[in-house]
């Protein structure tokens, strides 16, 4: 779902200005957009209430990125102001980036299995490496911001992986 739409609580609102302020200290030329899909019936009967969605535009096409659009879709642990997360705190599980252009897309990276890009036109390796570095910091920002504490040990995908 839209970011703008899942911002609920200051808590996450928060959290979704943070992931836009750390993608464009490594992508500043990058605009940011909360609201990356269109508010229609057809959207809203495939939405995801337990994602929140953003999107950032570059000024044009670069070789090094190959696309002129990354979405950001953050997987929680639950909807926002469902259960635990009516506190404005559910966990991170994910996070699946998708390079885009016009044609469509042209690369994806999940936070699963090897954590590498995958499409038939992947982003440079040196791009590719920030993209992980931009993902393990979503991580780090949502534990060092209480998100997946409980009784003030970490937990989670980022702690097992540290």
């Amino acid at each position: 779902m839209n970011a703008a739409d899942q911002a609920r609580s200051l808590e996450l609102a928060q959290a979704i200005a943070s992931v836009a302020a750390l993608f464009r200290e490594h992508f500043p030329d990058a605009r940011a957009n909360l609201k990356p899909w269109r508010d229609d019936p057809y959207t809203r009967a495939y939405g995801e209430p337990e994602t929140v969605d953003l999107s950032f535009h570059f000024p044009g096409w670069s070789p090094r990125i190959q696309c002129r659009s990354v979405l950001v879709q953050l997987r929680l642990a639950a909807a926002p102001g469902c259960g635990d997360a009516a506190a404005g705190r559910p966990p991170l599980l994910g996070v699946s980036l998708r390079g885009l252009t016009y044609a469509g897309e042209r690369w994806s990276l999940a936070t699963v299995g090897d954590w590498r890009a995958s499409g038939p036109h992947p982003p440079s390796p040196a791009v590719e490496e920030i993209l992980r570095l931009f993902c393990r910091q979503l991580f780090q920002l949502f534990e060092t911001a209480g998100w997946d504490r409980d009784d003030g040990s970490a937990s989670g995908p980022a702690a097992e992986a540290a």
